[in-house]
């Protein structure tokens, strides 16, 4: 499904995300970077080449069409070179994708032997270009909520988040030990995301601001002042703080002082991250869970490690 369907905008787009991700223009890039050694043993990739699955709609040629930001690292990003593994991004010429979403959708593609196609997309446009099939499948950091369920289907978890707090540490509210600590604080996280719609309005009093357009725009206004915090992901405030060490992480996970949801299948679906295709299509869902069964939590946080590691200073 080679379909370049985004325009030069996008492309501007990109590039303006990507100077909101921090670091001045001397920083250096990935080809330094080494990947971290896995911190346990991950499987090797099976070869199911074998398996005809042509009959797979959107697979017919061969080719898994995969979207996402390419600007929401650790899960994904933007690099100008193709070290470390990086995919090129179709329809940004001369740029190229790497992260962990990279990384499991390679793992994907290699184990049938498919070509891998990664599309940049913006984060509100990913759902709607899989249910229109412009998208194969969505590998960006998506979590498994009732309401995306609602508008596609979902193979996974192929991660599983834990919600925390980020914030800078002089903030008063660096030792905050619950959300009520957090009380009368100015914040803001991502928009379309539970963070946001959910975790954020459980505080007190707070000053919620609009919802910033992506992940690296969200980190960005807690660098310069303009939110005290914000809220994320675990894997999203480590690759954050990997890169400013004038940032906090306040994970709550555990205790009563936590974000709450109303049961722990609800938590569940808000934490678990998973891989978006198009309604009805339990082939491709079918086939992408082999995958992801093959590794298990743990192997899952190890990759993520990985990516962490080798994630470019932009």
């Amino acid at each position: 499904m080679r379909r370049r369907w985004m325009s030069a905008i996008l492309a501007l787009t990109m590039a303006l995300a990507l100077t909101a991700c921090g670091g001045d223009s001397s920083s250096s890039s990935s080809n330094d970077s080494t990947p971290a050694a896995p911190t346990v043993e991950i499987p090797p990739v099976e070869d199911l080449t074998g398996t005809d699955t042509s009959a797979i709609p959107g697979l017919e040629d061969g080719v898994l069409t995969v979207g996402m930001e390419c600007a929401y690292a650790p899960y994904n990003w933007t690099q100008m070179d193709d070290s470390n593994g990086a995919v090129p991004i179709s329809n940004v010429p001369g740029a190229y994708a790497n992260g962990y979403d990279v990384m499991i959708a390679q793992r994907i593609c290699e184990t049938y032997g498919w070509e891998l196609e990664i599309v940049s997309s913006a984060w509100d446009s990913l759902c709607p270009a899989v249910q229109s099939g412009t998208m194969d499948a969505n590998i960006a950091g998506q979590s498994m909520t009732a309401d995306r369920m609602n508008e596609v289907d979902m193979a996974g978890p192929y991660y599983y988040a834990t919600i925390v707090v980020l914030t800078t540490k002089d903030s008063q509210y660096a030792n905050a030990a619950s959300i009520a600590d957090l009380a009368g604080g100015t914040c803001t996280s991502q928009s379309g995301t539970i963070w946001y719609d959910s975790c954020l309005p459980q505080i007190e009093n707070t000053n919620l601001l609009a919802p910033a357009d992506s992940a690296p725009a969200m980190i960005m206004q807690l660098q310069t002042g303009a939110v005290d915090y914000v809220c994320t992901d675990m894997p999203t405030a480590l690759a954050a703080v990997a890169k400013d060490d004038n940032l906090v992480i306040l994970n709550f996970s555990g205790t009563d002082g936590d974000f709450q949801f109303a049961t722990e299948e609800e938590r569940a679906e808000n934490v678990n991250i998973g891989i978006s295709v198009q309604k009805g299509n339990t082939q491709l869902a079918d086939a992408i869970d082999t995958v992801l069964s093959v590794l298990n939590e743990e192997q899952f946080n190890a990759l993520m490690d990985q990516a962490i590691s080798i994630q470019p200073e932009i």
